[in-house]
């Protein structure tokens, strides 16, 4: 990408409002649901399958394994967190239990009456857990792809942020060049692509309420492993049956966390890619969608 195109990126971060007449600039469609307006897409007509994002990167992140599935004949649903992408910026705590809210709403609207394979990657791991822990019944199988929600080291910028005020100030002025940056800095096998991830990325962030969202979610999910590691172990205790895959060169969500997650769901399917970072599901899209159709038609490891 040419220096002018990545600073008009970065200088229409947050400049303009999510209005009904922006949003039909955009593929995909939009719910009314009591938690807030979601933005989402749904293809297929066979078993459902639902794909949960993660911090800061909408659902453009799961292209790769969305067209695996609906071409491989799966009812396949991806949508945007509350505060990510298209949809609406509540006023609110971003907590595990409201992104669970929105998943269960969701898919009682989008899905009723129907189990369905659930997916999360990174913070999407602490929200599907959230889920997990209330409604294990509605879930075939549990895939969770680099997960957030162990305990870990957090980098200097995210114990900063946690302050009042300065949290604010940080993400004011430097958090929208910050996560633009962050979001592709794993690429690692498809450097090529790098200018549409930016692009894509930067959809997102354009809109008013995106750094509030972040960094509420930066504060009330990923630095409370006080809730989302007690998530994790009710889900192990509801008996949900879990797949995990997790990256050796993972810097967002460092590989080491796996042990913890190990000790949760000690009879779980772990598979680890070596040298991989935190965004192998779009890096590495034909090896991530191996595994997960093995892993959904029962095969054994």
């Amino acid at each position: 990408m040419d220096k002018k195109r990545y600073s008009e990126l970065i200088g229409n971060i947050e400049k303009f409002e999510l209005t009904q007449s922006e949003k039909k600039k955009y593929s995909g469609s939009f719910i009314k649901l009591p938690c807030g307006e979601t933005h989402y897409e749904l293809k297929g007509n066979k078993e459902a399958v639902v794909l949960v994002h993660g911090y800061a990167t909408p659902y453009f992140i799961y292209d790769k394994i969305f067209a695996f599935l609906v071409e491989k004949g799966y009812k396949v649903l991806r949508y945007d967190l509350l505060g990510r992408g298209l949809s609406e910026r509540v006023k609110a705590d971003y907590t595990p239990d409201l992104f669970a809210r929105q998943l269960k709403e969701l898919t009682d609207a989008l899905l009723p009456g129907e189990k369905f394979f659930l997916f999360g990657t990174s913070m999407g791991g602490a929200v599907v857990t959230a889920f997990a822990a209330k409604y294990p019944e509605k879930i075939k199988k549990l895939f969770l792809l680099a997960p957030a929600g162990m305990e870990y080291k957090a980098p200097f910028y995210m114990k900063m942020a946690q302050k009042p005020f300065l949290g604010e100030i940080m993400f004011k002025t430097l958090g929208g060049k910050l996560l633009l940056n962050g979001s592709c800095s794993e690429l690692l096998f498809s450097k090529d692509e790098t200018d549409y991830y930016l692009e894509k990325f930067a959809e997102g962030a354009r809109y008013k309420g995106f750094l509030a969202a972040t960094l509420s979610s930066l504060r009330n999910t990923l630095m409370r492993p006080d809730i989302t590691v007690s998530n994790y172990i009710k889900t192990a205790k509801n008996g949900v049956s879990v797949c995990t895959i997790w990256g050796t060169a993972d810097k967002t969500m460092p590989y080491y966390q796996s042990k913890q997650l190990l000790s949760i769901f000690p009879d779980m399917h772990f598979y680890t890619f070596n040298n991989s970072g935190h965004i192998f599901l779009f890096d590495e899209g034909e090896r991530t969608c191996k595994i997960i159709f093995k892993e959904m038609n029962g095969a054994e490891k």
